[in-house]
């Protein structure tokens, strides 16, 4: 071969191998986004996750992939969820409540693992210690089992005349036991405190019905992905029941319900996106302090105050971040 028709070739192979490694550009990262609820059309937390990831650089469909999963109030479906998350070597997993979290530790100790939870990690067996996760789990926490106690007091304050309060939670939520040690600081008001739980459709109108029955006055809700996915039904059986109900979550306000006191998901969803996105970009959970969400916000919803015959107190209406009219 003459030398010019060598360099002439050389050159036209030259030409292909920029094309040739464009063709092998790595695969975007991928995401596992895991939550025990339902999402309902738009899961109201979501956006401020996406924020986060947006904050650190990544946006969904740009440079990041996600895969959803929405066990809908039913725990036992977890496992299935993750496995099939672990099983197609996401990037990470976004634990978004602590029953997914707990199950994700159980699926996998190799993938990078951030969660957004209401109970303490450390009780929990995720991490360590807050500041040494020392694993592959590190997120955020908003101690929202912890907010019973101020609950029942913001209930008290608007019912003062009622001694007995329900209480109604879900035995198969993690969370539970702690709620149930927070929420016996009733005790401390003079109050009656009946324990009531369910975690069935069915068992939810049953436990309405006991409620009249003993003479509940007034309802706490606890905090629970299997209760939010049903809020609808709560709301409606409360309502015809006539029950003054406060819960930890402002979407019961939002479909109708009276008040709600708990933590601003919009600020806990937020951080576990910055969390998982500076994991995309290669630091360690291990190395990732676990963070307390602090950002709480109380709902009233006046036009369930005024069909419940209640009147609401200037201070309550001064202490309250959004009236719903």
């Amino acid at each position: 071969m003459k030398r010019r028709q060598f360099i002439t070739l050389l050159g036209g192979a030259a030409a292909t191998w920029p094309l040739a490694a464009g063709a092998q550009q790595p695969a975007m990262p991928v995401i596992g986004f895991v939550n025990s609820a339902s999402p309902g059309g738009s899961y109201p937390p979501l956006p401020a996750f996406l924020d986060g990831l947006s904050e650190i650089g990544f946006v969904e469909g740009r440079n990041v992939a996600i895969e959803y999963r929405w066990a809908e109030g039913y725990y036992e479906r977890l496992p299935a969820l993750i496995a099939d998350l672990v099983q197609r070597k996401v990037s990470v997993i976004a634990a978004t409540s602590t029953p997914a979290a707990v199950a994700a530790k159980l699926a996998t100790s190799t993938i990078p693992i951030v969660f957004e939870i209401g109970s303490d990690p450390v009780d929990l067996g995720l991490v360590a210690s807050l500041s040494r996760p020392g694993g592959n789990l590190t997120g955020v926490t908003n101690l929202t089992v912890e907010l019973g106690s101020k609950q029942l007091g913001l209930l008290h304050e608007l019912v003062p005349r009622t001694t007995t309060i329900a209480a109604l939670v879900n035995p198969n939520f993690a969370g539970t036991a702690r709620l149930l040690r927070d929420v016996e600081a009733a005790i401390l008001l003079g109050l009656q405190l009946i324990v009531l739980k369910a975690s069935t459709e069915e068992e939810i109108e049953t436990v309405f019905a006991t409620m009249a029955l003993q003479g509940a006055g007034a309802l706490f809700v606890g905090i629970d992905a299997f209760f939010a996915a049903r809020r609808d039904q709560i709301v409606a059986l409360a309502a015809r029941n006539n029950l003054p109900a406060i819960y930890g979550l402002r979407d019961f306000v939002v479909s109708g319900g009276l008040m709600s006191y708990g933590t601003d998901f919009a600020d806990s969803y937020h951080r576990t996106g910055i969390y998982t996105g500076r994991i995309l970009r290669g630091e360690k959970p291990a190395e990732l302090p676990v963070q307390r969400s602090t950002k709480f916000e109380f709902i009233i919803n006046f036009k369930t105050a005024k069909a419940l015959g209640l009147a609401v107190p200037n201070s309550m209406q001064l202490l309250a971040d959004e009236v719903i009219e």
